[in-house]
């Protein structure tokens, strides 16, 4: 077990950005200070080869140019609130549209393109955990009440990521961050998800309409591409014109302990990723729109559409105004908290 702190990179202002790297059960993690973006994870494959299976930026620079949250925390919430406005507790709220008509993951500067304090520590099992703090003032970004925010990464005895979020409040405000970490098991650089296997333990889903803005109600996957109760490869998903994922519901509230909730498998390598989570929400992401970003990747390789997958455990992100699917309001007195862990085998 080791966790290092050094410098990655400076602000405009002269801000130093710091590089945290996590050594432990086999897996290397480097997250920085910005945003709280994880710019690698080294895995072994079925033979102990390590190979870096998330998407990232050569530089701070490539990142404050701007990039679709490769692997970094987002919020307040996560997702898309409805037409960027919401009511809470008899006041009207107008937040901004960042993909019209719709609000998406936490405005204009979200958590993403904030700078978080870090700690260093361990578990009591030795596990290597590096804490990032920040506080959201009243009126972020236009959400109300000052949120007091900690995230956790460890790397766990178990080779996994996980990943826990505790947040207060002095006043309600909707909340429901995750990290929007791009995978791919085949290796980073590698230009397609076709042949990962995926399997998703819920047939629950609130469609999105060709704007993006969801559903009133849960529905069903059964009969459509979206039916991922059974395992089956990405191809022929990634191949039908305008899929590109949906929001999944497991469960009516948080979970007490991490749950099952996905699994992920590239039949070359041999990894195979496991997703647990407390949450309500899992946003599952094939990166189909990636290429529009036109990056270029830390090794050098375009990014390409459908070159990773996104498994976003979160809230549900419309939940503000539709509170009988997921109630998100975060309110004094009761700390939000939720834990996601990725397994790797």
């Amino acid at each position: 077990m080791s966790i290092t702190l050094k410098p990655y990179g400076s602000l405009p202002s002269g801000e130093v950005i710091q590089q945290a790297t996590l050594e432990h059960a086999g897996l290397t993690c480097r997250i920085i200070t910005y945003g709280g973006i994880i710019t690698e994870l080294w895995v072994p494959d079925r033979e102990g080869h390590p190979a870096d299976v998330v998407l990232g930026l050569p530089s701070l620079e490539a990142y404050l140019a701007g990039h679709p949250y490769l692997c970094a925390i987002v919020g307040r919430v996560a997702g898309r609130i409805n037409g960027g406005s919401f009511t809470l507790d008899g006041k009207h709220y107008q937040l901004a549209r960042t993909q019209p008509p719709n609000h998406l993951h936490g405005g204009e500067t979200g958590l993403d393109k904030r700078v978080w304090t870090p700690a260093t520590g361990e578990t009591e099992k030795g596990e290597p955990v590096l804490s990032l703090h920040y506080v959201s003032p009243d009126g972020e970004e236009g959400y109300p009440g000052t949120v007091d925010i900690t995230v956790r990464y460890t790397l766990t005895s178990g080779a996994g990521l996980r990943i826990d979020y505790e947040a207060t409040t002095d006043a309600p405000t909707p909340f429901s961050p995750t990290n929007h970490a791009y995978f791919n098991l085949a290796g980073e650089g590698h230009p397609t998800i076709a042949d990962h296997v995926l399997q998703i333990f819920t047939g629950r889903v609130v469609w999105k309409d060709e704007e993006g803005s969801l559903d009133t109600k849960i529905s069903s996957v059964e009969g459509t591409r979206h039916d991922f109760r059974t395992p089956k490869t990405l191809r022929e998903f990634i191949a039908e014109p305008g899929l590109h994922g949906e929001n999944y519901i497991l469960r009516g509230r948080n979970a007490p302990l991490p749950e099952r909730v996905a699994v992920v498998t590239e039949p070359t390598s041999g990894r195979k990723m496991e997703v647990f989570t407390t949450t309500t929400s899992l946003q599952f992401y094939s990166s189909h729109f990636l290429d529009e970003a036109g990056l270029i990747g830390k090794t050098g390789t375009p990014y390409l559409k459908n070159c990773a997958l996104c498994l976003e455990c979160q809230g549900f992100p419309n939940g503000v105004n539709r509170p009988e699917i997921d109630d998100i309001i975060l309110r004094p007195g009761t700390p939000y908290r939720q834990t996601t862990e990725y397994r790797f085998s």
